[in-house]
């Protein structure tokens, strides 16, 4: 699964989409925004776990997804809401 990120402030994403749908379990985040000083430094990019359920298609095809990245300690708590780190991303270069 390819996520495109279009908005980040202090590492949250605020606002993304599917490119591919495809092996929800292993998401790969790109990030199509302007990350200024503080958005994506010093830690890893956050997607709220309520985001990934909506486009992985609902709470019952996410379950085994938010399972795995649970145990692998993807998960994190950001102001009271669970949230999958991305510790690595990739920017999405200019277009020609």
């Amino acid at each position: 699964m390819r996520i495109r990120a279009l908005s980040v402030f202090e590492h949250v994403v605020y606002h993304c989409w599917v490119v591919d749908p495809s092996d929800p379990t292993h998401p790969v985040l790109e990030v199509d925004a302007v990350i200024r000083d503080g958005d994506a430094d010093g830690g890893p990019l956050l997607l709220s776990t309520a985001d990934y359920i909506t486009m992985v298609g609902g709470l019952e095809a996410a379950r085994p997804c938010l399972d795995r990245f649970r145990a692998q300690g993807r998960i994190v708590d950001h102001l009271g809401v669970a949230h999958l780190a991305f510790p690595l991303w990739s920017p999405v270069p200019d277009g020609p």
